[in-house]
């Protein structure tokens, strides 16, 4: 499970096993967890699921996946080879 980032105590990875899905990012941190698909063509996120988390940590890890939004696709397609 590749870690794309490790920011304010977020780690950002997805699983090894997800190429046949859209891209999307997991997200975790202390016992927060959550998901969030990126929709490329619309440079917006959609939330799949999510864990223990507060509006305030909502935020912030969105905040995080927009600011990292190329980053996180770059790295999607260069582990699955897209």
């Amino acid at each position: 499970m590749p870690t794309v980032l490790f920011i304010y105590g977020w780690r950002l990875f997805f699983y090894s096993n997800e190429g046949t899905e859209p891209i999307h990012i997991h997200a975790e941190k202390a016992d927060m967890e959550c998901k969030y698909w990126l929709l490329v063509e619309d440079v917006e996120i959609r939330e799949a699921f999510s864990h223990n988390l507060m509006p305030s940590a909502k935020r912030e890890i969105k905040k995080i996946i927009y600011k990292h939004f190329d980053l996180i696709i770059e790295s999607w397609n260069s582990h699955f080879k897209k």
